[in-house]
């Protein structure tokens, strides 16, 4: 039998829970299949609810006993929790349940990895532990003791006491169910100290199974970095006595805040330069900072209701980047980020998938960590900043932390906090968590007399529950350039409001080129007609790195929109263009390898289908093979220069210089594997002494339809790193030639080591396939069969990854009405799953409602 029918939730019905949790002491005596928890948790009425009734979550539990003030009761049970008469005074609960971790595969509450045990409890995951309110606006200290015959026993907190076969832990500071951790196991510790501002020593610990040792150096040192940086920017100290961080290989994400105890995907903080790319560095030392900055947003200040998730998620993610900007290079992370934003929050924000940064309605919460909640999240903080100014966003942080330090807030808590700080009303600018879309802006300018003009239009496309929409506050960065290139106008912030407004500027002496939306000053989608003279201009001459970019960009993609539609011949203003900029060594390496880079596959379909055009996937695809060979000819004699600059000669670091040249060399390699037919890759691959190098060079053998004696001889090498197979596995269905993408992906399920229910497998074979635009769309359908079928296996395994995984389909009815056929057909397979999970069902069902 499938569940009832999906309940949905509204954040106009939010109620505070009717009591408040003063302690929470928790007992596990663990067993592979028989764990029992023991609670002992203190509450007393809430005089702020108005609805007394006393319900506790639960799933998946086998309710011993229960008792009220050591009296025993039998309380309701269903198969959502639990209800029970509850006195208006002051009383102890308590229960005894036994539930089975051996057994849950949906890696949700305490399940094991491997012999380990562990938790995920955000969202919803505590009440697969124990009864209890699992909401985030029910905070409690916690007191754990883990009775287990593991050496290592863990929790969130300080330790308080040990003896032989148990531990206890204790946690000072009110926190939410869902930042609950245990984690027991055989486990070795990296160690670390870390002393903060105010004299403070911090052990801290990286915990990992035996034989991971040689990869946590790096993620340690990338710890230290975020706690000292969050002293130093934000004046964030820590607050406990340990800080420590576990390996865990099956895991839904990429890491999780709880507090004083972080678990993390292994290939989030597992790292050696033998077995992890520089993207992998970079992505690692971005999690760890992501999830230690959650201690004061998201920990100490955590949300009101999951509707909230953006306050936390959002504004960490800012943290973030922040971060990694002042870590490595501004530029090039800004261009990284809205390549990021544009290739999957655009399509999800302007999709049957639609939904506001902060949802009015859900039905099942795990199906909202989205990039619309944390990207654009982390785009609306990135504005306001903006608007505000550095100094006012500092006071208004300052006064945040102040003010709601130990609550659960909301975002107009959030908003209130920059009102009293800056005296500004952010009325307006709250639609930006209320209304979901990407707003276009539309740009049209005037010259007269020595006054120059630039006049925007608004205008947001209805989206799912959103037919009407109300103009925004936008932050235009904008800068004047005359036809030397020297800038006439400095940057300035043009705040955008109304449906229509004019801005000008005078006492010019030529009409200028404007340079619009500077360091994407707003995640919005500018209409300006610019001729290609215009965007070679701006390629050669913009003073601000991320519209310089921008500009090759955009040639690029006219060009291959040109020869899509008309079968055009490559762009001679982008290829003289980007030759120029590559040509020039006073640029950062790394952001001339992104100059290389072209939009995606799934960009100029989206692109096609706003022009009203019936994107051809194989098209598509074509017209990007054509301008890549057209690059690589066209810098055939630059190429020897761009290898032999990218040659490092010092020891393997992953810093920003030496990454960034690596990152410029791979480009080039990948460029020139289309003149010799991969001689150089197979060269370069042979003498790697990294895992950048050797994977660079794999994937340019591929692409070239060579390396079959590489990649075996890489699982040969490999085949016992389960995070280097992971990349074996994706780099065949990502690199495959799109007409045999489907069966290779077919074939590699049937490889003895396709751990299908192993979140970070499934992912790198099926994820990949799937972002193999041509391969995944192949006209026959094989692409949406294969993953269709392994969806509905996966579902009641992992409902989560299965959710998530289903957003491949969400673009769906752009495409010609075979495809949207096929795609449809296989959606109602998966839709019409016997006992599908809630999370699947509402995926499917929102993108079929498209």
């Amino acid at each position: 039998m499938r569940d009832a029918a999906p309940t949905t939730i509204y954040l106009k019905d939010y109620t505070p829970f009717g009591y408040l949790v003063d302690s929470v002491h928790l007992t596990f005596d663990l067993a592979d299949h028989a764990t029992r928890v023991t609670s002992r948790i203190a509450f007393r009425p809430n005089p702020n609810a108005s609805d007394p009734t006393f319900f506790l979550h639960g799933e998946d539990l086998t309710l011993i006993s229960a008792t009220i003030d050591g009296v025993d009761i039998a309380p309701d049970v269903t198969d959502k929790g639990l209800t029970a008469d509850a006195p208006n005074v002051p009383f102890v609960w308590e229960a005894e349940v036994e539930i089975d971790p051996g057994n849950n595969t949906a890696l949700e509450g305490l399940y094991m990895s491997n012999g380990m045990y562990c938790t995920q409890c955000e969202a919803e995951g505590f009440r697969k532990i124990t009864y209890y309110p699992d909401r985030p606006d029910v905070m409690s200290t916690f007191t754990v003791r883990i009775n287990g015959d593991l050496p290592v026993l863990l929790s969130n907190g300080n330790p308080s006491d040990k003896g032989d076969g148990w531990a206890e832990w204790t946690d000072p500071w009110p926190k939410p169910a869902y930042l609950f951790a245990l984690v027991a196991g055989d486990l070795i510790a990296h160690p670390g100290q870390f002393t903060t501002m105010s004299g403070r020593d911090v052990e801290l610990n990286l915990w990992v199974r035996p034989g991971d040792e040689g990869k946590c150096a790096f993620g340690m040192e990338a710890l230290k970095k975020s706690m000292k940086w969050d002293e130093d920017v934000y004046g964030r100290e820590y607050d406990l006595d340990v800080f420590n961080i576990v390996a865990v290989d099956d895991f839904n994400m990429g890491a999780m805040e709880n507090k004083g105890l972080n678990i993390f995907n292994s290939s989030a903080v597992l790292a050696s330069p033998e077995t992890s790319t520089d993207m992998n560095f970079e992505r690692i030392e971005a999690i760890i900072a992501h999830e230690y900055f959650h201690n004061w947003t998201g920990n100490r200040i955590t949300c009101r209701d999951w509707f909230q998730l953006c306050l936390k998620e959002g504004l960490t993610v800012f943290r973030d980047a922040q971060f990694t900007s002042d870590m490595r290079s501004a530029s090039v992370k800004r261009i990284h980020d809205a390549i990021d934003l544009r290739a999957r929050q655009f399509p999800e924000d302007n999709g049957p998938l639609s939904h506001p940064v902060r949802p009015e309605s859900f039905q099942e919460i795990n199906n909202f960590y989205t990039s619309t909640v944390y990207e654009k999240g982390a785009e609306v903080i990135g504005m306001l900043k903006r608007l505000v100014g550095d100094d006012a966003y500092a006071k208004a942080l300052d006064l945040y932390f102040d003010r709601h330090d130990g609550q659960a807030c909301t975002i107009e808590d959030w908003l209130k906090v920059f009102e009293d700080t800056t005296g500004r009303d952010l009325s307006q600018f709250n639609r930006w968590y209320s209304q979901s879309g990407t707003p276009r802006v539309f740009v049209s300018d005037d010259w007269v007399d020595g006054t120059y003009t630039l006049t925007l239009n608004q205008k947001t496309e209805p989206t799912p529950g959103q037919s009407e929409k109300l103009p925004q506050v936008i932050p235009i960065a904008v800068g004047l350039l005359n036809d030397n290139g020297d800038e006439v106008r400095a940057t300035e912030v043009l705040e955008f409001t109304e449906a229509e407004q004019s801005f000008t500027f005078s006492g010019l002496a030529a009409k200028p080129t404007p340079s619009i939306l500077r360091e994407f000053s707003a995640p919005v989608i500018l209409e300006q007609d610019q001729t290609d003279a215009v965007h070679a201009f701006l390629l050669a001459h913009d003073t601000d790195p991320f519209n310089r970019w921008q500009a090759g960009r955009s040639l690029a993609q006219e060009a291959l929109i040109g020869m899509i539609l008309r079968d055009a011949a490559p762009n001679a203003d982008y290829l003289d263009g980007l030759l120029a900029v590559l040509r020039d060594q006073t640029l950062d390496p790394a952001y001339r390898a992104l100059m290389l880079g072209l939009p995606t596959q799934s960009e100029l379909a989206t692109a096609l289908h706003q022009k009203g055009k019936t994107p051809d996937p194989m098209a598509i695809w074509t017209a990007v093979e054509t301008l890549r060979q057209a690059t690589a000819q066209h810098m055939q004699d630059l190429l020897p220069r761009l290898h032999a600059e990218a040659e490092v000669d010092v020891p393997y670091s992953p810093d920003a210089e030496q990454s960034g040249k690596r990152a410029l060399g791979s480009a080039a390699l990948g460029l020139t594997s289309r003149l010799d037919g991969g001689v150089k890759a197979a060269a370069d691959y042979a003498k790697a002494d990294n895992m950048t190098l050797q994977l660079s060079a794999l994937a340019c053998l591929l692409r070239a339809g060579k390396g079959e004696a590489e990649l075996a001889a890489f699982y040969d090498q490999w085949q016992h790193d389960r995070l280097v197979v992971d990349k074996w596995f994706g780099l065949q269905a990502s690199m495959a030639h799109p007409d045999s993408a489907a069966d290779i992906a077919r074939d590699l399920t049937k490889h003895a080591e396709f751990n299908w229910k192993n979140p970070n497998r499934f992912r790198a074979l099926m994820g990949s396939l799937a972002m193999n635009h041509a391969g995944f769309h192949r006209q026959d359908g094989a692409g949406y069969a294969l993953l269709a079928e392994w969806l509905i296996r996966l579902d009641p395994v992992n409902p989560q990854t299965t959710a998530r995984m289903c957003s491949a389909f969400q673009t769906w009815k752009r495409y010609d009405r075979s495809r949207q056929a096929q795609m449809r057909e296989n959606l109602t397979r998966i839709a019409e799953t016997p006992d599908l999970s809630r999370d699947t069902t509402e995926m499917v069902s929102r993108i079929l409602d498209a």
